[in-house]
């Protein structure tokens, strides 16, 4: 199964369902199944980011009451990758009203992964990510 590595908290709002498409700087041919990896790594900023700003009402309804608490170096979610789209005009004006908006980068020039048949892996896998799209084998 094909499977992109994402940072916190951005994986584990797609494992619970609030994040449904995935914003990138480049697009891909493939659609289908897509394993929804957590980073081991963490931004030198984000936590910092998140000592000021609460996490997203999403994660701490999920359970994840500190940046801490989230999972790092797991699959954490299957879903089936339906679409890549570019952020253009008219498909920001479907997602500027949304939650979606907070949770991506819309900037011109990205594109829009929609992601569908999001399913959340309890326990998560523990697995090392790459760059880009890489194989997952959960076995």
């Amino acid at each position: 199964m094909k499977a992109i590595t994402l940072w916190q908290p951005w994986a584990s709002l797609i494992a619970i369902g609030a994040k449904r498409i995935e914003t990138r700087n480049w697009a891909t041919r493939y659609r289908g199944p897509l394993a929804i990896h957590a980073s081991k790594r963490v931004p030198w900023d984000i936590e910092a980011f998140y000592a000021e700003e609460p996490l997203p009402y999403a994660l701490i309804d999920a359970g994840y009451e500190t940046f801490a608490d989230l999972p790092f170096g797991v699959v954490l979610a299957t879903c089936r990758l339906v679409d890549v789209l570019p952020t253009t005009d008219e498909f920001l004006t479907n997602v500027l009203l949304t939650p979606e908006w907070n949770y991506g980068d819309y900037s011109p020039g990205r594109f829009a992964w929609l992601l569908d048949d999001i399913t959340r892996l309890d326990p998560p896998v523990t697995a090392s990510g790459r760059q880009g799209l890489w194989e997952w084998s959960n076995s």
